[in-house]
């Protein structure tokens, strides 16, 4: 395959015209192998990496946490619909047992064609905070288990590569100085002020779940894990840029204060998302959705209804440059759980998930 005469986006920012070269379903050198190619024009478009979603539970009236392996295709087949060709399936806070279920069905669909990639799990509870536990089920919050998660990884075929973690719980410093060669582990769902925070990221973390979302708010006399996490140079921050979670001000304030290069935009995304509005479920609780919101009995946001490319879209709409939009939903989230260089950039030996958008932000072919 060569795509000719687009604007390609470049991992460093910014677009270049050039051609794209493709050969066993990767991303090749400057000049085509022999023989006879699929030649696409992409004039008039920019040629972007497909989406990389790292933290989505759920969508079209499936979730991950259902331990359903139909569902995770239904998931999946959505996902790229919208653009995202990598994602990590994220679980909820349920008994291990649950997790154990969940886990094992992502093997599944790793040699499945016509979907988005799989890529590792997020696993997003049960080790978090209960006064920030949001739509988690306090019932099964619990103190890091170093030897629980082991269980897990090896139940998932070592797949998990993300863990949320609270920092003030007994135990955490350890088990992120345990594990931080093993998994990013991320800093969330949380009440830890700076100190805290701040033990937690020289142990070993480097990634905040849902900023500003779950977390104390960033104060002056108290900055908190915001505080904490902006002043390190080498953390990650995920952001749900549906326009509910965070208000467009603190979208702009947030890729000021951290930089393109340390944002990635999340969907969070449950069942409800893709579907009509209607009763559904998130962790074993009751969820009802009202267009763009997803909500618990009590109000509590029960995550998001948006997939990452409306995402996209909603960022740039909110004022951020489009290539810092970009990197935030491509090269930063692969970066962030180890896979740079294999997903979320057209470069030389890169896996050939090719997004074809116009000006107007419309995709117009996902390869």
């Amino acid at each position: 395959m060569i795509i000719r005469n687009g604007l390609v986006f470049e991992p460093e920012g910014g677009f270049t015209a050039r051609e794209i070269y493709v050969d066993q379903n990767h991303i090749i050198c400057e000049s085509p192998p022999p023989g006879d190619h699929e030649i696409i024009d992409a004039a008039g478009m920019y040629v972007i990496p497909g989406l990389v979603d790292i933290h989505i539970h759920g969508a079209v009236g499936a979730d991950f946490s259902d331990g359903d392996v139909e569902g995770l295709f239904r998931i999946a087949r959505y996902l790229k619909s919208q653009g995202v060709t990598s994602f990590c399936p994220t679980s909820m806070t349920l008994p291990e047992e649950q997790l154990v279920k969940s886990f094992r069905t992502l093997e599944k669909l790793l040699k499945a064609d016509g979907i988005a990639r799989p890529v590792g799990i997020n696993m997003e509870g049960p080790f978090l905070a209960k006064a920030k536990k949001g739509a988690q089920k306090s019932t099964y919050l619990m103190e890091p288990d170093i030897d629980m998660f082991r269980r897990l990884q090896n139940a998932s075929g070592g797949r998990i590569r993300l863990v949320t973690i609270a920092p003030e719980l007994a135990g955490a410093t350890k088990f992120i100085r345990e594990l931080k060669n093993e998994v990013t582990l991320s800093l969330g769902h949380t009440s830890a002020d700076y100190d805290q925070a701040a033990a937690g990221f020289e142990a070993g973390a480097g990634h905040v779940t849902h900023l500003f979302n779950a977390m104390e708010p960033f104060l002056h006399r108290n900055p908190g894990l915001i505080g904490a996490a902006a002043e390190r140079k080498d953390v990650y921050a995920e952001l749900i840029c549906d326009g509910i979670h965070v208000h467009p001000s603190a979208v702009r304030g947030a890729f000021a204060l951290f930089g393109a290069d340390r944002m990635i935009l999340i969907s969070d995304a449950m069942r409800a998302a893709g579907m009509e509005d209607g009763s559904y479920e998130l962790g074993g609780q009751p969820v009802k959705k009202e267009g763009a919101y997803a909500a618990l009995a009590d109000g509590t946001l029960a995550g998001s209804v948006t997939n990452l490319a409306d995402s996209l879209r909603n960022a740039v709409e909110f004022g951020i440059p489009l290539t810092d939009a970009l990197k935030a939903v491509t090269v930063n989230p692969a970066r962030s759980i180890g896979l740079e260089g294999q997903i979320g950039q057209i470069r030389p030996g890169a896996e050939a998930d090719i997004i074809l958008m116009d000006r107007d932000m419309n995709f117009k072919r996902v390869i």
